[in-house]
């Protein structure tokens, strides 16, 4: 059994990190610099920023590798230098880990290429499976317990990643990005990702939904992956912290510590078994997220009508994706349709 898997198997939830990004840019991260350069050349840095999630409460935090394949790092001149990158990433976490004197998950960030698949670009399957299972090797090879592929949006791309990152041999963990829409930018629907999550070259220790327009928009997600998971799945969220709204020159996120408090316990409600944060979501959010989550007794799963009573309202679209979820029990979502036996059509 993984150190993953044995945490689950133990605790009813467990806290991922906050936002990487957002807090390097509060730390001097110039825009347009590649985070995953002061691995390299501001290390304390990036020690202090895995120290705060750390001792937040963080059970899992994030290696800051998210923009780490050749593909990413050749927009930098960077393409050669995967390897060194990407392993001083988790060995930068696994060292403030040790440090930390109780059991933290070291995650491999793994993002993007940020190239399209044929026929829409020029990506092969072939190459991009490559180019994940390199920085899948660096990410290991530096100390990571599970690689955590995250805001992908295509099919393609994500059966790519998932094989590339098979070859290090870590427990995988997935999340897509959903927008407004209810969908990827790809379009493809919790439905259909809860549906491919079992089509893949090796099963996931878990998969889930990241970033997308808020906290709202996140949750509904879950309760439509929820509908189409197979028993046993473990769930992720890892909401936006509010909407991005753009001040004095700068994105800024408008969620506050008790907006992302009430989102962990509506997440947990809706059936994450890991509930974190991403762009915007700071140390003060990841502390109130993690005192609710600990006073909170798991309940039903909300209404829709629920959720955006909450915290904010959602989509047209995100409503009719999500059906009726949460209609039976006074607001718990429905009972699950039979799945139909087979292999999806992916």
């Amino acid at each position: 059994m993984t150190k993953f898997d044995r945490l689950l198997e133990n605790r009813p939830w467990l806290l991922a990190d906050g936002a990487t990004g957002t807090n390097l840019f509060l730390r001097g991260l110039e825009q347009g610099e590649a985070p995953e350069f002061w691995n390299l050349e501001a290390p304390s840095k990036v020690r202090a920023h895995y120290r705060d999630f750390i001792g937040a409460g963080s059970d899992l935090v994030l290696a800051n590798s998210f923009g780490g394949t050749a593909n990413r790092l050749k927009l930098h001149k960077a393409e050669n230098r995967v390897y060194e990158i990407n392993r001083a990433a988790t060995e930068l976490l696994r060292s403030e880990v040790e440090a930390a004197g109780r059991e933290v998950l070291v995650a491999g960030s793994i993002g993007p290429t940020g190239d399209l698949f044929v026929p829409l670009g020029p990506l092969e399957h072939e190459s991009a499976a490559a180019a994940f299972a390199e920085q899948a090797k660096a990410l290991a090879d530096g100390g990571a317990d599970l690689l955590w592929i995250e805001t992908l949006s295509s099919i393609e791309e994500i059966r790519a990643a998932v094989e590339g990152a098979a070859a290090a041999g870590l427990p995988i963990v997935a999340t897509l990005s959903f927008d407004t829409n209810g969908r990827t930018m790809m379009g493809v629907t919790p439905a259909d990702w809860a549906a491919l999550a079992h089509d893949l070259a090796v099963p996931l220790a878990a998969y889930g939904a990241n970033c997308g327009t808020g906290a709202a928009e996140l949750v509904a997600t879950l309760l439509s992956l929820r509908e189409a998971a197979q028993p046993g799945d473990r769930l992720v969220a890892k909401a936006n912290c509010g909407i991005p709204q753009w001040v004095e020159g700068s994105i800024r996120y408008d969620g506050t510590p008790a907006l992302m408090a009430d989102y962990g316990r509506l997440a947990l409600d809706a059936g994450a078994s890991i509930v974190g944060g991403c762009c915007g979501t700071g140390v003060a959010h990841l502390v109130a997220i993690r005192e609710a989550l600990e006073q909170h007794e798991k309940g039903r799963p909300p209404s829709l009508e629920e959720v955006a009573q909450r915290l904010g309202s959602l989509s047209k679209t995100a409503l009719s994706l999500a059906g009726k979820a949460g209609e039976e029990e006074g607001g718990g979502s429905r009972r699950r349709r039979p799945r139909r036996r087979g292999r999806p059509s992916f």
